[in-house]
């Protein structure tokens, strides 16, 4: 079994930074993808950012230039390292891997962006 555990999560002014991190712990045997998504109050769970086991990164434009995603892979821990909040990026923030040819999700932390 594998868990992950989220943190980092608060409330920020807008103009803002915030750095989030999701360590993995378990039996893992490899990792092949990372990322984070969120998910907004009344809307659909969104992609914010992926890193792929070779270290390609995938962002989404609303996000693209302000958040950084980056991994310890001694650690098998994700960061996203968000500048430039916006209220708009309030949302509860989920971590993702793919691991062990299994999807896992953390329980989110939420970032509240205040105007």
């Amino acid at each position: 079994q594998v868990q992950l555990v989220e943190s980092g999560g608060g409330l920020v002014q807008a103009g803002g930074s915030l750095r989030l991190s999701c360590a993995a712990s378990g039996i893992i045997f490899s990792i092949n993808n990372r990322g984070w998504y969120r998910q907004a109050p009344g809307k659909q769970r969104e992609l914010v950012a992926t890193i792929s086991r070779g270290g390609s990164t995938n962002y989404a434009d609303s996000v693209k230039g302000r958040f950084t995603i980056s991994r310890e892979i001694a650690k098998n821990t994700v960061f996203l390292q968000m500048d430039s909040l916006k209220p708009e990026d309030t949302a509860v923030y989920y971590c993702y891997i793919f691991a062990n040819g299994m999807d896992y999700w953390g329980k989110g932390t939420l970032v509240t962006v205040s105007s």
